[in-house]
């Protein structure tokens, strides 16, 4: 990508020795996270309660559709968000609007019936799309394109995204499950179901929090958030090939889309079975894992902290990790195959897990080990490829073209709730069946890739 800020690619005042533009990323996608993950955590265990609990009621099969295609519907909605920030409103402002619709539908999940429910979640996707590709499209311009501080840059911001994403299971999952908290309400004349409600509006205040600090560093993204970068970037272009052909694309930029493409497919199964964590994996943290470690008892929800703890843990080892080898680091497809082979390696771990149910409940043990492999995996894959995007794009179409990029991981959510669909609790052999296809199509799915890696690197040209 034709860096849009050079001069905040010279910026060293930030985290880490990167720009300062990255602090203010950093915090404002903490909170987002925070408000997405906290709803998240609880929405399938939710929507599967009876309603004598509080919950909705319904089947598995009906919960995961729902949770499939809300997911997908929250990335999906990236390419209008991407569009409406490179045309007309800009990066910056669609990240303040997407954040006030966002709040606005967490608070709206606070009314306790259908309408509720759903009108919270459409107002949760619509606001998501305006946020999601423009905070990472702006993050990719405090560097130029060959700045060998960029994926480090998005280790980091990928570890503010985990952070928000470590605290909210833990505060939403304890108002929303908590049988103390139940307590607590039934004494000030609530009813104890009344508490999920409790966690959705603990997710609508972390990102009113988000929004808060976003607005009081609303100066320092003035190079990078308006409109009129790619308008510039496109007259730059313009005058560059006056005399070329007229094209929607350059050949190279067309090589460089076809290697997105490429990845594309990838990425959508990548999240296929990662995204298990708030579906199947959840439900058998909830229905076939006994949750108590070394004496202490906790919320199934408080499951899903473990792979954002794990992020921020070795999120700065990946960052320096990369800068270290620099020029003999993976390229962007081998960093691929790598997080697909360790993701395979994570779920294999849910066939024994599940063999053992015949027998009661397991130990949280095996989900905790599987978040931790599955975790190495997707920082091998996940913030490297919101980097090859900024790199590859065409510069005038940058949010754009994250927006498409994040439809792959909207195919991935709505594969997801398919899957999380043929769970079944009181089966183990159907159980073994789900996570062991999962483990062999991943694992599959790395050495196909590993195989394809030498002919996307030419497609990538000088991008590395």
């Amino acid at each position: 990508m034709t860096n849009l800020s050079s001069e905040s690619a010279l910026e060293t005042g930030g985290l880490g020795g990167h720009p300062r533009g990255l602090n203010v990323l950093f915090f404002t996608e903490l909170w987002e996270r925070f408000s997405y993950y906290g709803m998240r955590a609880i929405l399938i265990l939710f929507m599967v309660a009876p309603a004598v609990q509080g919950g909705l009621g319904f089947s598995v099969e009906k919960a995961s559709d729902i949770y499939g295609w809300y997911t997908m519907c929250v990335y999906l909605t990236s390419i209008p968000g991407g569009f409406i920030a490179d045309r007309i409103i800009g990066a910056r402002k669609a990240i303040l609007l997407g954040g006030i619709i966002i709040a606005l539908g967490h608070f709206t999940m606070i009314i306790p019936n259908l309408t509720g429910f759903y009108g919270g979640m459409l107002l949760i996707v619509l606001g998501t799309g305006l946020l999601k590709p423009n905070i990472s499209t702006m993050v990719g311009r405090l560097y130029h394109a060959n700045d060998p501080r960029r994926d480090a840059g998005f280790s980091i911001f990928y570890m503010g995204i985990n952070m928000g994403a470590t605290m909210s299971p833990i505060v939403c999952g304890y108002l929303a499950q908590s049988e103390g908290f139940k307590k607590i309400l039934a004494q000030v004349g609530i009813p104890g179901e009344a508490s999920w409600h409790f966690g959705f509006a603990a997710a609508g205040v972390g990102m009113c929090i988000g929004l808060a600090h976003l607005v009081m560093q609303w100066r320092v993204l003035d190079k990078i958030g308006g409109k009129f970068e790619a308008e510039a970037v496109q007259d730059k272009l313009d005058e560059t090939n006056s005399t070329a052909p007229k094209s929607m694309f350059t050949p190279d930029e067309w090589k460089k889309l076809g290697a997105l493409l490429c990845l594309f497919v990838f990425n959508a199964l990548f999240w296929s079975i990662y995204e298990q964590g708030g579906s199947s994996l959840n439900l058998f943290a909830d229905k076939c894992t006994n949750n108590s470690l070394f004496g202490f008892n906790f919320e199934s929800s408080w499951l899903q902290a473990f792979q954002p703890v794990y992020v921020i843990l070795l999120a700065p080892v990946f960052s320096w990790l990369w800068i270290k080898l620099s020029e003999k680091q993976p390229s962007s497809p081998g960093k691929f195959a790598l997080g697909l082979l360790f993701l395979g390696l994570g779920i294999a771990i849910m066939v024994p897990a599940a063999i053992l149910t015949a027998q009661g409940k397991v130990s949280p043990l095996f989900l905790i080990t599987v978040y931790f492999v599955e975790t190495i995996g997707e920082l091998c894959l996940s913030p490297v490829g919101l980097s090859t995007v900024t790199k590859l794009a065409p510069a005038r179409l940058a949010s754009l073209t994250m927006g498409g990029w994040f439809v792959s991981t909207a195919i991935g959510n709505k594969m997801a709730g398919y899957f999380s669909g043929f769970f079944h609790a009181g089966s183990s052999d159907q159980m073994v069946f789900l996570f062991g296809a999962m483990a062999v199509a991943a694992i599959g799915a790395a050495a196909c890739l590993a195989a394809l890696t030498p002919m996307i690197k030419k497609l990538m040209g000088s991008v590395k």
